[in-house]
C-alpha cells in the first residue's frame, strides 16, 4: 500500500475551516499524516493571522507538513518588505490593498486598519509592527513547489513542456490559462489551486483543489495514493475521479 498524501486547497484565512480540514486528515491518516498546503493562507477570509498560526506553529514543532507559496502569500510578504512592493501580475490599478484581493482583510486580522483616507506608509509602518518576526519568517521561507513520488504540488499550475527546474516563479504561483487548457501528460499528476471553481476537479493530468474558501465556500482536503484521489468529507473518502 501506497503511504498517502494529504493536500489541502486555498485557505483564504478562514481558521475555522482549516481546522476542521486537519481534523479530517488526522482521522484518516493519523497525527503524523502527510500534509500539503497548496499555498494562499492570506487574504479575503476572516482570520489569515490565525491561519499562518497554525501552519508556523506546526512546522515549528517539526510536524509532517509542506507549505508552499501562493500568489497572495508573495503579495502580503512583498507588503512588508522595508519598502512595500506591488506584484507585477496584478491587473493596472490594482495593489495588494484593493477590494478584490483581500490585503485589507489580512491586515485587520492584525489590528491594522486600512481605510480610505489613510497613506500607504502609515498603513505599511502599522503591520511592520503587528506582524510577528515569526510570521514573517515562516512567509520568506515557503518553497514554490514539492514533488513527491508521482505527484507534484504547486500554488497555480506549472508552463508545459518546460523543465521543472526551468520553470519560473511567477509561473508557479500565478499561471492560468496556458495551464489549465493543456490536455496532454505531464510527467506527474498535477496537484495545484489557484483557480476557484466550484468544487474539486480531476482533469486526468491535473487535480484542482481550490474551491472557493476565500469566498465563504468549502475548504477542500484531499488524500492520494499515487495517482489515485479522494475528497475527505465529514463521512470519510469519497473518491476523486478523472472527468
Amino acid at each position: 500500500m501506497l503511504n498517502p498524501i494529504y493536500a489541502i486547497g486555498d485557505i483564504h484565512g478562514q481558521r475555522d475551516m482549516l481546522e476542521t480540514a486537519l481534523a479530517r486528515i488526522e482521522a484518516d491518516g493519523g497525527p503524523d499524516a502527510r500534509v500539503v498546503f497548496l499555498g494562499d493562507y492570506v487574504d479575503r477570509g476572516p482570520d489569515s493571522h490565525g491561519v499562518i498560526d497554525i501552519l508556523a506553529q506546526g512546522m515549528a514543532a517539526g510536524r509532517n507538513w509542506v507549505c508552499l507559496l501562493g500568489n497572495h502569500d508573495r503579495m502580503f510578504s512583498m507588503f512588508l518588505e522595508d519598502y512595500p512592493r506591488t506584484d507585477d501580475r496584478l491587473l493596472v490599478g490594482y495593489d495588494w490593498l484593493h477590494a478584490r484581493i483581500g490585503g485589507e482583510e489580512t491586515l485587520g486580522s492584525y489590528g491594522v486598519e486600512v481605510g480610505e483616507r489613510r497613506r500607504i506608509h502609515e498603513v505599511h509602518a502599522e503591520a511592520r509592527q503587528a506582524v510577528p518576526d515569526h510570521h514573517r519568517a515562516f512567509l520568506a521561507a515557503l518553497p514554490d513547489y514539492h514533488q513527491e513520488g508521482e505527484l507534484l504540488c504547486v500554488h497555480a499550475g506549472i508552463r508545459p513542456g518546460v523543465a521543472l527546474q526551468e520553470q519560473i516563479q511567477n509561473d508557479k504561483i500565478w499561471i492560468r490559462q496556458e495551464f489549465l487548457e493543456y490536455q496532454g501528460a505531464h510527467p506527474w499528476l498535477v496537484v495545484h489551486g489557484h483557480t476557484q471553481v466550484a468544487a474539486p476537479e480531476h482533469h486526468g493530468n491535473r487535480v484542482n483543489l481550490d474551491s472557493g474558501a476565500g469566498f465563504g465556500r468549502q475548504l477542500t482536503a484531499a488524500v492520494f495514493e499515487g495517482r489515485k484521489s479522494w475528497v475527505l468529507e465529514e463521512a470519510g473518502r469519497r473518491p476523486l475521479l478523472a472527468e
